[in-house]
């Protein structure tokens, strides 16, 4: 029997919210407007890393892959290069979603 997929604490699937579903967390986004540094800060506070690490595509791949979250290094740099608030924000959203479901 071959191993298709390396075991894991998660199945694999996808952000809990789209790339632009901006209302499903408005303030995020607001938050996001008005200071996106501020919001990338907390990002890294959430994961335990560097303040300004939330705003890197780095950030976006090593939360994905611990996550088991679909998607490539090219997609996480094509979302943060094309639409850095956008990739951004879902990420936060997912972060906060993890943390309601206790999961995070």
């Amino acid at each position: 029997m071959a191993v298709t997929n390396q075991p894991g604490r998660y199945a694999p699937s996808d952000f809990q919210t789209g790339l632009c579903d901006f209302c499903d967390d408005c303030g995020t986004c607001c938050y996001g407007m008005c200071c996106y540094v501020c919001l990338g800060c907390s990002i890294a506070s959430d994961m335990d890393e560097c303040c300004l690490c939330g705003l890197t595509v780095t950030m976006r791949s090593v939360y994905r892959t611990k996550y088991n979250i679909k998607g490539s290094m090219c997609k996480d740099f094509i979302a943060a290069t094309c639409c850095g608030m956008c990739a951004t924000c879902q990420l936060k959203r997912d972060i906060d979603r993890r943390k309601e479901q206790g999961i995070f």
